[in-house]
């Protein structure tokens, strides 16, 4: 659970009230997993765990208002800070849930059911009130798993036996992916010997849970990186095999020098800045549909890639179950990225229409990454960036001057000319040649003749 970074401190110091509350009835509370690892490398966590040996229902006792998350596995939401009782996990059946939770009273059997040894740390929540060293932060962790060494290292590692890790939840395959790349870590060669071998049971987890890792690797700083522990892992062909076909795809050199497909979507990638999810996945998907409509004519060419691409993003998309707003918006990213190539060429009406898309600053931002990462030329992405600018709202999208209404008042019927005379109406109106409602009355009248005829 992320919170914005206003909230951090207030998370910090209700973390540290929980603990005191839980230690004052007798309970043992520790700081545990990502905020824990997190600390150790000088990050500021973006939330904060507690394990505690206190049950469900005595938390809920001492928490009157906190709300039961988890009931089966013990966790509790108190405010923003998750709390969790230890607990041992047996028989998983299903590749994500186990079938056997038990409650644990040593916290050395809840450290030992998690992950990653780098998420299995434990830190005494009082630390937090000290202006104690980083140094002397390390000699406050408790570690049952390696993690320090392997946080030292710069190692993301299984805890235990990496293909019984990856067999009980087949989603860790993917987390050990974004932990890695996140952190600019390598995955031990067990831990990843492991995925490869067992990569093909990510198919068998939620398209929901899948579609959220993958927008944490695409947008959590290390884009590149992600996709290509994804496709040495195997994961890429089994999450996205249209990706994988990008690879060996050549391009004309004269255009793109960079490379093949792949290589000019790598780049892409890593030349994001924490962006957007749909600017992420824009990135990713723009060029999909060249594998299928590669051909050799005078040179290399993709005719109708673009087409293409909109339909194959849009069954990917909806395969791993975006929602619909986000899909309308990647689509459009995929469908307008070639259209930049003319824009110092489009009368004012188009250019206008194309500006005023929703978030164009995310097509903007898409034409720049696929000018640095391919022929380097930027002069139509400050053309357009430059129009933007300078196009307040009202200029992009101004008042109209006739409706409908103001067409039938006019003595025109209703019926399939609707449209276009309104279209050649505003076209007029955003290239400043009509300024009134009896203008674009009498520019209708001269395009489509008067009423009644």
């Amino acid at each position: 659970m992320a919170y914005g970074r206003m909230l951090i401190g207030e998370l910090r110091d209700q973390a540290m009230q929980i603990a005191r509350q839980l230690r004052a009835r007798g309970f043992a509370a520790w700081l545990v997993g990502g905020c824990v690892r997190d600390l150790v490398l000088g990050r500021d966590p973006d939330d904060y765990d507690i394990a505690t040996d206190a049950r469900p229902d005595q938390l809920l006792e001492i928490f009157p208002n906190a709300q039961l998350v988890g009931a089966q596995f013990g966790v509790v939401l108190v405010g923003g800070v998750e709390v969790a009782t230890f607990r041992s996990d047996h028989s998983y059946q299903d590749g994500r849930h186990p079938s056997e939770v038990r409650f644990e009273t040593d916290v050395r059997q809840d450290v030992l059911r998690r992950d990653f040894t780098v998420n299995a740390l434990l830190l005494d929540p009082s630390f937090l009130a000290s202006s104690a060293s980083s140094a002397s932060l390390n000699s406050q962790v408790v570690d049952y798993v390696g993690g320090l060494a392997d946080l030292h290292h710069r190692v993301i590692r299984a805890i235990g036996d990496p293909e019984q890790r990856f067999a009980e939840d087949h989603l860790r395959m993917l987390r050990a992916i974004r932990f890695a790349a996140r952190f600019g870590f390598e995955i031990e060669h067990g831990t990843m010997r492991a995925i490869q071998k067992l990569h093909d049971r990510i198919t068998r987890v939620s398209p929901e849970r899948i579609r959220d890792e993958l927008a944490k690797i695409l947008t959590g700083g290390a884009a590149r990186r992600g996709l290509e522990l994804l496709d040495a892992s195997g994961l890429l062909a089994d999450i996205l095999p249209e990706v994988a076909a990008m690879k060996g795809v050549q391009q004309p050199p004269e255009f793109h020098p960079e490379g093949d497909v792949w290589t000019h979507t790598l780049l892409m990638l890593e030349g994001l800045r924490w962006p957007t999810v749909t600017l992420a996945w824009g990135v990713l998907l723009h060029d999909v549909g060249k594998p299928g409509t590669f051909r050799i004519a005078d040179r290399i060419r993709f005719d109708g890639h673009v087409e293409l691409g909109e339909r194959m993003g849009r069954d990917i998309l909806n395969r791993l179950r975006f929602s619909n707003a986000d899909i309308e918006q990647i689509i459009a990213l995929i469908a307008n990225h070639m259209r930049f190539k003319h824009v110092t060429e489009m009368r004012d009406s188009k250019l206008k229409r194309m500006l005023r898309m929703d978030r164009f600053e995310e097509h903007l931002e898409l034409h720049r990454l696929d000018c640095a990462s391919s022929h380097g030329h930027f002069e139509n992405y400050e053309f357009a960036k430059r129009r933007f600018e300078e196009s307040p709202p009202e200029i992009l999208r101004p008042a109209r001057l006739v409706t409908g209404d103001d067409l039938i008042a006019a003595g025109y019927r209703p019926g399939p000319d609707f449209a276009p005379m309104l279209e050649a109406v505003e076209d007029a109106q955003l290239e400043s040649r009509v300024h009134s409602k009896d203008e674009a009355l009498e520019l209708v009248s001269s395009m489509f003749g008067p009423p009644g005829l």
